[in-house]
């Protein structure tokens, strides 16, 4: 549900685990960061988001955890599912210097606790990215699964397709007119010998790692980690990335320059 841009809205995956003593409820969690091309697009797929995935898990809590950025109303709207049986409360969480204000929302299970409003900023970046060129699928696999596990230690980061890995990579252009992204055929095994291919010959599997991150210096480290991660796997051919001209954004990454960093 929190994929790709293309068709989801917004990106998201963990950024990382936060300690009993981190949490307002004094339970363990994890931190969520989620991206997408607006402000308001964010703002309508956070309360989305958190309605639909988890306020619906069981004993789940939901508190924003960022003290600067767009106040965004989302206990403040979620909190009309308790039919007019929701709670307000105010507490005092670690997260942030004020008082927070909640709302207990009454579920089947209990209740479902959420923060009144949560905040976004501007900065984060979406979509850096390589590609792993293999032998085969479970050589392809394999490199795939330790970037994703040497990314997952970089802060500020995540991978936010599921397993961390795309199997479909896409380009922003489709011979149909209702699609604005379609099959990346430069990449595809299956039909080299017939598109104009990036791919050379004993290649026969590629995978992408799309990397979100806060800052373009945490999305750099976190690209170096996972090829060099990826390059310790017998059976990979080549590293690239996907070039888009600029059509998803201003940021480039040139792999070269953030392997000799």
């Amino acid at each position: 549900f929190a994929t790709s841009v293309i068709e989801c809205g917004k990106e998201a995956g963990i950024e990382s685990k936060a300690d009993p003593a981190e949490t307002p409820d004094g339970r363990p969690g994890v931190n969520i960061m989620g991206t997408a091309m607006s402000k308001d697009g964010l703002r309508k797929q956070l309360r989305i988001r958190v309605g639909q995935c988890v306020m619906t898990s069981p004993t789940a809590a939901c508190f924003n955890n960022l003290d600067e950025g767009e106040i965004v109303s989302i206990g403040k709207d979620l909190r009309y599912f308790g039919d007019g049986y929701q709670i307000p409360k105010r507490v005092s969480g670690d997260f942030s210097k004020d008082d927070k204000r909640l709302w207990r929302v009454p579920v089947m299970e209990g209740e479902f606790v959420v923060e009144e409003e949560f905040r976004i900023k501007e900065g984060a970046i979406g979509g850096g990215n390589f590609l792993v060129l293999g032998e085969n699928t479970d050589s392809t696999l394999r490199a795939s699964e330790k970037a994703v596990e040497a990314i997952k230690k970089v802060k500020g980061t995540i991978t936010p397709f599921p397993g961390g890995i795309v199997r479909s990579g896409s380009k922003t252009t489709s011979k149909y007119s209702f699609l604005r992204a379609s099959t990346n055929t430069a990449y595809c095994p299956t039909v080299k010998s017939i598109v104009e291919s990036k791919i050379s010959a004993g290649v026969n599997s590629v995978l992408e790692i799309v990397i979100n991150g806060l800052s373009e210096a945490q999305v750099e480290k976190a690209m170096k980690v996972g090829i060099e991660a990826a390059c310790t796997v017998g059976g990979i051919k080549m590293i690239s990335a996907g070039n888009y001209g600029g059509t998803l954004g201003q940021h480039f990454f040139h792999l070269h320059d953030i392997l000799e960093v």
